[in-house]
């Protein structure tokens, strides 16, 4: 399996989007920033904020696009392509409306099960889906017109604890998953309730 060289957090940007539980990939990326001791900052090339990290033995290019959500796939083929980064190199965090808060899983490839960031990513690499993502559960509200509200809301204090603990999860898994090693990545980090 190809080496893992950037983590993408999908979200939104601006203030009135950053509590918001669309934006649980954008808080995996700030919190493997702020661990690396590195700082996220804009760059018009990669229409996104961007940083190197130290992951372990690994660098890591860490970037949040700020195109919104649905328009995600430019940022992460600008990147992409400067790099010359293959669809397996990269590693896509975002918000998982199929999963509870306080869980989160890692996956090779698939659709995008209605996730517009996904959809659009998977569109601008030419329909190449074999990326890896890291799902951070967001639980659904029941109704799917309720959707679109849910995601843009924000999470009650229990609720954004549970995803922190995740995402204090995948930072401590993301060494495994640099490494190649998945078995061991997704073991502890599917084994978390």
């Amino acid at each position: 399996m190809s080496q893992v060289t950037a983590l993408i957090g999908l979200g939104n940007p601006g203030a009135e989007y950053d509590a918001t539980r669309h934006n649980a990939g954008f808080w995996l990326v700030d919190a493997i920033a702020r661990s690396a001791h590195t700082e996220l900052r804009p760059e018009k090339k990669f229409l996104g904020l961007y940083a190197k990290a130290r992951v372990g033995d690994h660098e890591l290019h860490l970037l949040n696009p700020t195109t919104f959500m649905n328009r995600s796939g430019a940022a992460v083929a600008a990147l992409a392509q400067f790099f010359k980064l293959a669809p397996e190199n990269l590693l896509v965090a975002h918000d998982e409306l199929d999963l509870p808060p306080g869980q989160a899983r890692y996956k090779t490839g698939g659709g995008h099960g209605g996730h517009n960031g996904l959809r659009d990513i998977i569109s601008a690499l030419g329909n190449q889906k074999q990326f890896h993502r890291v799902r951070i559960g967001i639980g659904h509200p029941g109704e799917a017109r309720q959707v679109t509200h849910y995601v843009l809301g924000r999470p009650g204090k229990a609720e954004q604890e549970a995803i922190d603990n995740a995402l204090h999860e995948c930072q401590a898994t993301l060494p495994f998953a640099l490494d190649g090693d998945w078995a061991k990545a997704m073991n502890r980090l599917h084994s978390v309730k």
